[in-house]
């Protein structure tokens, strides 16, 4: 067991974490969510004894195999596949073994050591860190590649690589997909949810939690609370307790009122001293009841577009690309207000090609590109924040941007991006990440664009500035092109879906959960495709065609899961409306007693129908499971 007691930690003079506790079970897969700057990086620091607690006790069982991706980029001139097998110190030291004994001649050592090899898998190190790197979007040929000629989001995906091929029992991960494309989420959860060890996850992202977490352990004023389910029962379950804390809160307020006004009225009069007095020893023995405490809200709208043409950017068989190479060819698509188009595809198809030839920023090849004179573009990627000023404030980068604009309206508008009197005046230099993308998406708001491009927009934005964003993009009136790796952002601000690969740009038939399963046939064929010892092209057809006709046939099961997953949602929000109207005394006086009843008998059958729902939905699971291990089993049969 990993467990934390009493612990607190102080970093700067500021109390990170105080009086955190927590206890997590061997193989338990924990989501880490909270506020950014709540403390969720100082809790994996405290579990990697980067940090020592102020107080308190951090417990690691003996002996212990931890595993987490460097912060920093890797770089130097190392192969990128020797790079990541050498994340396994047993490979590593074993093939320095065998080295030495092969230099000396000594056959026996040398023996020994291709038998050690042969028992950690080391000959087929190579073979497993390829298949990490292409599920994460490395190219095939990508392997001989030095580090030093990579990128560093390209480099941090080697990293991420590297950590996940080394052999650990926990497992901490702090937003993995920072650096990934939705291609690469996709993968990374299929591999996490197969991960044996413990896994403790930090992320904002609530569909790439959803699938992977049992449990999620919640940082908020310097506390940890522990939960147990994914990230969707966790929601409902804190809806649940923040109700009743404040309904409790209020409870309290009235009775302290009655209480003080009974106080009041009658400690002067001798015939109700004495009960006054008792009275107001009661009020002062009387434990306060704090309501649960509440993340930081946002808030804030897109402001309405000065003008709306129809379209704003249209395209004819456009192409686009820089210098002499060509990305994407015969693109044609309309933009009007009220579109809302969110882009697929791994990185490199080209999907920030096509933004940049939308916005104008790199000229078109073939083709014909018609703009309105009226429009008026607002551009979000990642060189927004690397334009900011680091040495103003957001006030004064604010009001640049709309100087007719009073300065306590432009503060009022900020405090919506979470950014107070105190933040609002300090320069932006020392902003972290996602500040300064708040930063960035609040000086784009004050363009009043028509036309929208947001390419990786959630990036260091925590869960409640990710939601408040799909919100405001929800109500946004001009015409929105988005690429994000976050799914939850695509399904609540986009209305189509096109798919940007192998030079063309064009709609993709289906929602976000097809485009998930298309990666995966995708990825076995892929997969099947590769040349392998003993199997001709017509034997890996034919196998392909089979799995194929076994995935057509676990369809109607697929979807009878799907199905039993909805109602128990619907069931299971039913059932948490009761848990909170019951958790309300006033449920419980003598006029309400039919409605009391009502509930209860009501909640009963809940239970009943969500137990055999979930009994059903376990055993439809296991035959999926079985079906899948069968495709596994073909596939591993053609390897």
């Amino acid at each position: 067991m990993i467990r934390l007691d009493g612990v607190e930690l102080r970093r700067g003079g500021a109390r990170v974490l105080g009086d955190a506790s927590l206890a997590i079970r061997r193989r338990w897969k924990v989501g880490v969510v909270g506020a950014n700057g709540a403390g969720k990086s100082s809790l994996l620091a405290l579990l990697l004894g980067e940090l020592e607690p102020d107080r308190g006790e951090v417990e690691l069982p003996a002996g212990i195999v931890v595993a987490t991706v460097a912060q920093e980029a890797p770089g130097g001139d190392v192969p990128l596949i020797d790079y990541v097998v050498s994340g396994d110190p047993r490979i590593a030291a074993i093939r320095a073994r065998l080295a030495d004994a092969g230099a000396c001649g000594d056959a026996a050592a040398e023996a020994a050591a291709h038998a050690d090899l042969e028992a950690v898998h080391g000959y087929a190190a190579e073979a497993a860190a390829s298949r990490v790197l292409r599920g994460l979007g490395f190219a095939p040929d990508d392997g001989p590649r030095r580090l030093d000629t990579l990128s560093g989001g390209w480099r941090m995906r080697a990293a991420l690589a590297r950590t996940l091929v080394t052999p650990s029992d926990l497992l901490l991960l702090d937003e993995p997909t920072n650096h990934l494309d939705l291609d690469a989420v996709v993968w990374l959860e299929g591999w996490l949810r197969r991960y044996a060890g413990t896994l403790l996850l930090i992320s904002h992202d609530r569909e790439f939690l959803d699938p992977v977490v049992d449990h999620v352990a919640l940082v908020i004023g310097g506390r940890i609370s522990l939960y147990t389910g994914n990230y969707s029962a966790f929601e409902r379950l804190r809806a649940v307790e923040i109700a009743h804390s404040r309904r409790a809160a209020d409870r309290q307020r009235r009775e302290r009122a009655r209480v003080q006004a009974f106080v009041d009225r009658f400690r002067y009069k001798a015939s109700k001293a004495r009960q006054a007095q008792s009275r107001l020893k009661a009020l002062e023995r009387m434990q306060a009841v704090t309501p649960v405490p509440v993340e930081r809200r946002f808030a804030f709208e897109f402001l309405e577009p000065e003008r709306s043409p129809r379209p704003v950017v249209k395209l004819e068989a456009v192409s686009f690309g820089y210098c002499d190479r060509t990305v994407l060819h015969e693109v044609s698509v309309t933009l009007a207000p009220g579109d809302r188009v969110a882009l697929l595809g791994a990185n490199g198809a080209g999907k920030s090609t096509l933004m940049r030839g939308v916005a104008g920023r790199i000229a078109s090849g073939a083709g014909t590109v018609e703009r309105s004179p009226d429009a008026k573009v607002g551009y979000f990627a990642q060189h927004r924040l690397d334009q900011l000023d680091p040495h103003r404030t957001p006030l004064e980068l604010a009001r640049a941007a709309a100087p007719g604009v009073r300065e306590q309206e432009m503060r009022d508008f900020l405090g919506g991006f979470g950014f107070g009197a105190a933040p609002a005046t300090s320069r932006v230099a020392p902003l972290s990440g996602g500040e300064k993308t708040r930063l960035a998406l609040a000086l784009l708001v004050l363009e009043r664009p028509n036309l929208l491009l947001l390419d990786e927009p959630t990036n260091h934005l925590d869960l409640d500035m990710r939601q408040a964003l799909a919100a405001a993009l929800q109500s946004f009136s001009g015409a929105l092109v988005l690429v994000s790796h976050d799914r939850h952002l695509l399904r609540l601000a986009s209305d189509s879906l096109w798919l940007v690969a192998e030079g063309r740009a064009a709609p993709f038939e289906g929602d976000i959960d097809d485009y998930g399963r298309w990666l995966a046939e995708r990825h076995t064929a892929q997969t099947l495709d590769e040349p392998r010892p003993g199997g001709t092209a017509t034997a890996r057809r034919e196998r392909r065609r089979q799995l194929a006709d076994e995935r057509r046939r676990a369809a109607p099961l697929r979807r009878e899961i799907e199905a039993l997953e909805q109602r128990l949602g619907t069931l299971s929000d039913e059932r948490a409306s009761i848990e909170s109207v019951l958790a309300d005394g006033a449920v419980y006086g003598e006029d309400e007693r039919a409605r009391l009843h009502e509930l209860l008998v009501r909640r009963g059958k809940l239970d009943a129908e969500i137990t055999t729902i979930e009994s059903t939905w376990l055993e439809k699971s296991e035959q999926l499971d079985a079906m899948r291990g069968s495709w596994s089993g073909a596939s591993s049969g053609m390897q």
